[in-house]
């Protein structure tokens, strides 16, 4: 393929929950399949590794919490990945073994808070960036914490501007004007939203920010997650929690490939870049087709700590 050609793919699959280790396993088979078929850049979904615990409500309602949810936290908590950890380890040393750029959702450990992650890893296996999701949905704000502004870059890649957000962030016109404004060229949106008004967001994503968008999205069974799990979905083995639909679209919003739901899938496509700056000829939002005399976004990247220290 030429350099402006490029073999695109999107795991749809769901997390072992609870089990680490037994999702970076499946991350690394699911890689090497993806690889074998060509694919030069691979995205995994929203929380793929430390997983989404859908259904569960670690025992809590206004105003207090249960012994029992605290426990089920625990079990979340050791499952999550902290990047200066030998499991992190495993998971570039897999990157660099199958040649792939990747990006893959995680549920990042920092100190006692969990972040929702997207990981950026390039082809030798090296974290070159990461994204913490800055705005958690309903009960995710039970269980995890807020990224800043300073997690939003998008990653400068041979491949191309690789970048995005993740989930219903991907709701927030400011955040994705963001990424617009990097020159995003692949614009990753991981989620765990299997709607099938997914779809139709994607697409527009694409012919605004006039991007490829490549969505990865779980396809999770009740199976996936330990036997005493309490689930509010169903307790039968074979019910779906997160049923997929995951896509990649083109900067004119057209299919390229999916959406699938109800079943673990890659999905794949070729994509010829040549179509993003086609796209641009006649919608470029952060540049020719703005108005900043009229409009302006303004955004910190700074990061932001609790606790700052002078002497």
């Amino acid at each position: 393929m030429s350099q402006n050609n490029l073999t695109c793919a999107v795991v749809q699959s769901g997390s072992i929950l609870f089990d680490l280790n037994a999702t970076i396993d499946l991350f690394a088979v699911k890689l090497n399949q993806a690889a074998k078929v060509g694919a030069k850049l691979v995205v995994f979904p929203e929380a793929f590794i430390g997983g989404y615990p859908k259904g569960h409500d670690f025992g809590a309602r206004v105003g207090s919490r249960t012994a029992a949810g605290r426990d089920v936290f625990v079990q979340y908590y050791n499952s999550a990945l902290d990047l200066q950890s030998p499991e992190f380890i495993r998971i570039s040393k897999a990157v660099k073994s199958a040649r792939v750029f990747v990006v893959v959702g995680v549920i990042e450990r920092d100190a006692g808070t969990l972040y929702c992650t997207l990981l950026y890893f390039n082809m030798d296996g090296e974290l070159t960036g990461k994204h913490r999701k800055v705005m958690p949905t309903a009960m995710e704000r039970l269980i995890w914490g807020f990224g800043d502004g300073s997690t939003l870059q998008v990653q400068d890649w041979e491949v191309g501007k690789t970048g995005g957000l993740i989930c219903w962030e991907n709701y927030m016109p400011l955040a994705r004007t963001h990424c617009y404004s990097q020159g995003v060229e692949l614009y990753c949106a991981p989620t765990v939203d299997d709607r099938p008004v997914w779809t139709p967001l994607m697409q527009t994503i694409a012919v605004e920010g006039r991007c490829f968008v490549l969505s990865a999205v779980q396809f999770m069974r009740r199976s996936n997650a330990p036997k005493d799990y309490i689930c509010a979905d169903g307790d039968e083995p074979e019910t779906i929690l997160i049923n997929g639909g995951s896509c990649i679209i083109s900067p004119f919003g057209e299919l390229l490939a999916g959406p699938v739901f109800g079943e673990d899938c890659i999905l794949l496509a070729d994509i010829d870049k040549t179509q993003l700056i086609r796209g641009k000829f006649d919608l470029d939002t952060t540049g020719h087709y703005s108005r900043p005399d009229i409009f302006q976004l303004q955004v910190d990247t700074k990061p932001k700590s609790p606790v700052q220290t002078f002497d």
